[in-house]
């Protein structure tokens, strides 16, 4: 069967059952358009600008684990596109981005719209690829795809040029792909296995630390068992939230710079600590060698070799698939004799519930102005916890993984490692393309909304039922904080003057606004908002612009030495 190279690109989306495709046209991708307007089994999904491209098949692979697709033309198309690569790159999602090129005789000419694609990304994809030749490039979109999903999963880029997306040849798709440089390990080591079997049945001050990459595997049900099995403390960081259920008596919280007291203080002195598709990243252990201060013995189950031991030297290294690994792991456990000490444990538990009494979660409520970890806790009771929720950047970010308890993965979806602005509102679009008839709730800040709030025109289009919270507090808040804390109250260019009426700015996109002043009307827009199943609904809460974040863990210090409230500064 002869095709161009353009209706070569969407009969390989056609072939990987490819749902929709979140694009941008411009000059060097028009073959590629003209073939997906021919079709209608891979639908395309016009943004407003190519960043929230990304973002938008970025929440769409992480609220389904497929892989996301993202189309961009050269030149400023691919440029703008980096943030949403760079975005995905950091927290892992598997993404496969087609990019338009110049065509090949102008490579290298400073053609009009020309930039080197694969020179530019190449610090922040997982791999990329320059089509040269028309046969390529079925062969390369199936490695694409392989590369993206397999191993520790990440976006991958192909840039076609104009001329070989309008070239002829025959097609024929790859059933299997061979890389012989690349082939991630699966199955633990057994012997680190049944080691770390062992530490972790005779620890007497255990803990449980996990990440994103337990969501990422599906291995949320077997973390689960295998905690329950053992009546270890679990705790997850920012991107492994609902890795774990919120509401279990052994999930003391998300740990980290804004982490509760318990979790912190248990990361900091247990003596045994099994580590699950996590990084021990600067904003989960702080300081290094203030959280090395403590002896404790380290297993470190990851897919990605790399990740071990880069900042904290592990004890027992299993490199592997989470679910694979935890699953031997189980099996070992349940098939032994020796089960964990239970005086040591139940005083353990003891320590952790004396520092859970600390209440490190309390804020003060206000009958006057609206604070927002209430509205965060109105959300959740509102949704009854089943909302997939998308955040942008920021105080609001935080309050949200504080605040809002998940019991179920991919439920989550905000931007940890690369901290984005302007994710949330495309993410959602995504996560609801995803989950028709689910309840997504958008959660940002007057200042992150901004970035890429044109999208509100895509939503329109597409009919996307989005409910956008806006904790406005007219600053760039975390920002803001950290003038008040680090930088003696001088408030540079924090501060947002000349806002728009968000709401009126909604109505004019043709949704519905609203803006709430008052903490008794709270509860009564949420509600209302959620009964509009079928309407993007943005509502504006005006929110005290003094509140703060707490706990903290301030750059550079320890897990123990934490900012619960504003006497600890």
């Amino acid at each position: 069967m002869t095709l161009t190279g353009a209706e070569i690109v969407v009969r390989c989306l056609q072939e990987e059952k490819v749902e929709y495709v979140f694009g941008y046209p411009g000059g060097a991708v028009l073959f590629i358009y003209d073939a997906l307007f021919e079709q209608d089994g891979v639908r395309h999904v016009l943004v407003r600008h190519e960043q929230a491209a990304v973002h938008a098949a970025d929440g769409f692979a992480r609220t389904t684990g497929k892989v996301g697709v993202a189309l961009v033309t050269s030149g400023p198309g691919a440029t703008n596109a980096v943030t949403g690569i760079a975005t995905a790159y950091m927290d892992s999602i598997p993404l496969v981005i087609i990019s338009g090129q110049v065509p090949s005789s102008a490579i290298g000419q400073d053609a009009f719209q020309e930039v080197d694609t694969i020179g530019i990304t190449r610090p922040c994809v997982k791999h990329n690829f320059l089509v040269k030749d028309v046969r390529d490039i079925a062969s390369t979109i199936k490695k694409a795809f392989y590369l993206a999903a397999t191993g520790r999963p990440g976006p991958v880029l192909v840039d076609i040029p104009k001329d070989i997306s309008a070239q002829r040849c025959d097609f024929e798709y790859p059933s299997t792909v061979e890389l012989r440089s690349y082939n991630p390990v699966v199955k633990g080591h057994h012997g680190q296995i049944k080691k770390a079997a062992q530490l972790l049945l005779e620890a007497k001050r255990p803990m449980i630390y996990t990440g994103g990459g337990v969501v990422l595997a599906n291995a949320a049900e077997k973390l689960t068992r295998l905690s329950r099995l053992l009546g270890y403390p679990v705790t997850n960081t920012l991107m492994g939230l609902g890795g774990y259920p919120a509401s279990d008596k052994q999930f003391v919280g998300m740990l980290g710079m804004h982490g509760t007291y318990e979790a912190n203080m248990a990361m900091q002195y247990c003596d045994v600590l099994l580590a699950v598709g996590a990084r021990f990243d600067d904003r989960v252990i702080g300081d290094p060698k203030h959280f090395a201060a403590e002896p404790r013995k380290i297993v470190h189950i990851d897919v990605d070799p790399s990740s071990i031991s880069k900042r904290v030297k592990v004890d027992v290294p299993i490199v592997g698939d989470v679910g694979e690994v935890l699953d031997e792991m189980i099996r070992l456990i349940e098939a032994g004799a020796e089960r964990p000490n239970a005086d040591a444990l139940g005083a353990w538990w003891k320590q952790i519930d004396a520092w859970r009494g600390r209440n490190c979660m309390a804020y003060r409520n206000s009958d006057d102005v609206i604070k927002p970890q209430y509205v965060l806790e109105k959300l959740w009771q509102v949704t009854n916890g089943e909302a997939f929720v998308t955040t942008d950047v920021g105080q609001h970010q935080m309050w949200g993984a504080q605040y809002y308890h998940f019991d179920k993965p991919r439920r989550w979806v905000t931007s940890g490692g690369l901290g984005t602005m302007g994710f949330g509102l495309p993410a959602a679009m995504g996560a609801q393309l995803a989950n028709p008839g689910s309840p997504v709730a958008c959660i940002t800040g007057e200042g992150s909304i901004q970035m890429c709030i044109q999208e509100l025109s895509t939503c329109k289009q597409y009919r996307l039922p989005i409910k956008v919270l806006s904790l406005n507090n007219r600053y760039l808040g975390m920002v803001r904080q950290w003038q008040e804390f680090f930088h003696g109250n001088r408030y540079s260019e924090s501060y947002m003057d000349s806002l728009p009426d968000f709401a009126k700015l909604a109505e004019a996109y043709g949704h519905i606004g609203m803006q709430i002043t008052k903490p008794s009307d709270v509860e009564g827009a949420l509600r209302e908002a959620f009964r509009r199943k079928d309407e993007l609904v943005f509502l504006d809460f005006q929110i005290d612009p003094t509140e703060n974040v707490y706990p903290m863990v301030q750059g550079g210090k320890g897990l123990s030495e934490m900012i619960l409230a504003p006497e600890d500064l």
